[in-house]
């Protein structure tokens, strides 16, 4: 019995983390996300729970065909985007109606929006507006509406911005 238990083979002892597989990297270079859009009705209100956590946000910015006020809270490799709506009838107002505050978006940086557009054209999804905007930070952007993304509306915004 004593032979026996020789040759079985010992159990690994490296932690169980590390015998796992890496995860696969992105097979497309240049996608990442960019940040998450949250609807909120006050900024100054949803911004202070970031800021007791000590997270740096920026300065608000007004984007007038968006009709939003917006600030960014920079969280790892990405952001959280809180917009608040300045006009009644805006998208965001028009969520929080209809939805109340919470996730609105999520971003995606491409590494060519136009090529990104044209791919997403010829398969035949659906975009929210035909036109590449300029928003914050004068970052070049389009929106696929959510019937084209499993119910998620999806901003794609030009990583060679």
């Amino acid at each position: 019995m004593e032979q026996h238990s020789r040759e079985m083979k010992p159990e690994s002892r490296e932690p169980k983390a590390e015998r796992q597989k890496p995860r696969s990297e992105s097979p497309e270079p240049g996608f990442q996300i960019d940040h998450i859009g949250i609807a909120v009705k006050s900024l100054t209100a949803a911004k202070r729970i970031y800021e007791n956590l000590g997270l740096a946000v920026s300065q608000e910015e007004t984007v007038p065909q968006e009709k939003v006020r917006l600030v960014m809270v920079p969280v790892g490799e990405s952001r959280l985007e809180l917009l608040e709506a300045t006009s009644d009838d805006s998208t965001i107002a028009k969520f929080i109606a209809k939805r109340g505050e919470g996730l609105h978006h999520i971003c995606m940086r491409v590494p060519d929006l136009a090529a990104a557009i044209a791919k997403l054209k010829q398969d035949g999804v659906r975009l929210v507006s035909e036109d590449i905007k300029t928003g914050a930070g004068g970052h070049r952007y389009v929106f696929v509406h959510p019937q084209s993304t499993g119910g998620v509306l999806l901003e794609l915004v030009d990583g060679g911005h």
